[in-house]
Order: structure tokens, then sequence, then C-alpha cells
């Protein structure tokens, strides 16, 4: 049997695969863009994706593949449709990374709650050495404890950023995008409401027709001129430019961003001129990513395959 994987460094090259080599032969590529994943996938039994496109174009010639397992939560990046009318099965895996994620968002809120750039220069810049009282504050900082934190999301992870910004004393409240939200543990707002009284307000929604854009200029508009903004949903449900503006025209006080409208992040992003980084902190999709959330992503591969080559439907997606 032929695997195939796309994007071996999407596991990361400090996380062992040899424990795909069970399966049979296996083939890596650092990463596949477009342009080049219909060859490399055309002699494939099982192909092992990420980002890559998997549609009618780059597997109509790979006559074999009778699996693709995603490295991944989302499958927007396959035909689902198509692959079904194949009889390729589809397989993901969830709430592989629910805890870094949450340790991400908390830690994009209190960096920019309390200043910690301006701090940390101001240390290392010999400001701190020079002056001649024990303590520094010149930056305002605030306490999370009585802030309203508000969630658009109030899935696995919505659920366990609200745990946390509970334990450092904030009052949470939610909207759901969807409407169909089941939640009762904590207080669903509508929207405009959550972006009236959000102190910190963090994204952990999937992206939709109902999300895309959501945080736009007239959303931002609304929102508190001390609120801090974390996304660590989808890119595109933030619109780049509004929040630009609203950041330089300090609309709003700060925001945390790990996911861009473009991935990477586009050269002519207007973000990038603000180099402030007690108004705006960007760091590089990896808020999912840590060695052990890693390392679980490929354990649950290893056992998607084990399910489907013993006959069942294990995380498969587009039954």
């Amino acid at each position: 049997m032929n695997l195939v994987i796309l994007e071996r460094n999407s596991a990361g090259t400090d996380v062992d695969i040899s424990c795909f080599e069970k399966f049979g032969k296996v083939t890596c590529y650092p990463n596949t863009i477009a342009e080049n994943t219909a060859e490399r996938v055309k002699d494939a039994d099982i192909i092992l994706a990420n980002k890559a496109p998997l549609n009618e174009s780059t597997l109509k010639d790979a006559a074999n593949v009778k699996l693709i397992c995603l490295l991944a939560t989302g499958f927007d990046n396959v035909d689902l449709a198509y692959c079904k009318n194949r009889g390729i099965k589809i397989t993901n895996v969830t709430n592989y990374c629910t805890s870094t994620v949450a340790q991400h968002t908390l830690l994009l809120a209190l960096a920019l709650s309390e200043k910690i750039a301006f701090y940390d220069d101001y240390v290392k810049s010999g400001a701190y050495s020079a002056q001649d009282r024990f303590s520094n504050f010149d930056r305002t900082f605030y306490d999370l404890e009585g802030k309203t934190w508000g969630i658009i999301g109030m899935g696995t992870i919505g659920r366990r950023v609200a745990g946390l910004a509970q334990a450092f004393g904030c009052r949470v409240i939610f909207y759901s995008a969807s409407g169909k939200s089941t939640c009762t543990d904590y207080e669903q707002v509508q929207f405009d409401t959550l972006l009236q009284k959000s102190d910190i307000l963090s994204l952990h929604c999937p992206l939709s027709d109902r999300t895309r854009g959501l945080i736009n200029k007239d959303a931002l508009s609304k929102m508190k001129e001390t609120a801090i903004l974390v996304n660590v949903a989808r890119g595109p449900v933030v619109d780049t430019q509004a929040l630009y503006d609203a950041l330089i025209t300090n609309q709003i006080a700060g925001a945390g961003l790990d996911v861009l409208e473009q991935e990477p992040m586009a050269g002519d992003n207007p973000l990038a001129q603000i180099k402030d980084s007690t108004k705006l902190i960007i760091t590089p999709h990896m808020a999912w990513a840590s060695f052990e959330s890693r390392t679980h992503l490929v354990e649950e591969v290893v056992q998607n395959i084990e399910a489907f080559l013993a006959g069942e439907n294990r995380n498969v997606v587009n039954l």
C-alpha cells in the first residue's frame, strides 16, 4: 500500500511519523501546493494532507486512492461530494488542540491587557536601570477580574476559554453565529450586545457565510475603546482593513491575531505597518501547534487508518 504525505512539515519535524510505515510504503513531501498535487498523489492508496487541494482536478488520475486522512479538523480543501462519488473516504481529527488554542487565547489577551511588550522593552532598553524608583507603570494596564469576556463560537474551544476566563474572575457572555447553540452554562446575547459589553472579545467560530467578515467596520465601531479583540478562529472572520483602521484611530485598544485573511501574511497587509506590540500582536497560525497537540494529531490519524483498514468508519466526514 502506498501512503503519500503531502505536507509532512504540517505535523512538525520534531514529531516522529515513522508510525505510518507499518501501513506500507511512505512517500513524504515537506509541503505541497496546488500545482504539484496531482503528480504526487497519482500512485497513492492513502493520502495524508492538510491544506493541499483535493478535488477532481488533483485526484482524477489517482485511480487507486481509497482514503484521505486530514491532519486537521477543517476539510474545506477537499471536494467531499466528488470523493464520495469516487468511493474515497475522508477522515479528520477533532479536539486535538483544544487546550493549546485556549492557552494561546489567554496569552494574547493577557499580553495586550498588561502591555507586556512595553514593559519588557523598558527593562531591556536600560530605561529601568536608569530610573530612580523601584517600579514603573507608565502604561496603564488592567485586571481581568470583573471584566466581561465575550465569545463568538461556544464550541469545545470556546467553552474551554470560557472556563479559563471565569477562573480569572471574568463574566462570560457569548453570541451564537449559527443561532443553534444549546449552551446554557453562559449567558447568550445578541450580537450588538456582545460587541457593546465585551472588554475582551475572542473568536472561536468556524468560517461560514454567516461569519465571513462578521467583525467589520460597523461591528468594530460598536466595541469599547478599551476592548481587546482576539482571533484564533479563521482570518476572514475579521475584515483586515476595518481592523487596521480601528487600531490606528484607537477605536479599540488592541488585537491579538493568530489567523489572517491570507496565509502566509500578504506583503501588502496593512496590519504589517503596526509595529506597536502593545496594540497588535500577530502570531503565524501556531496557536494549535504545541508539541503535545501535534503528537496527538499524528496518533489520531494512525487510528483513523487502522479503523479504515478494519472496515470501520472512524472520523469519516463524507459518509
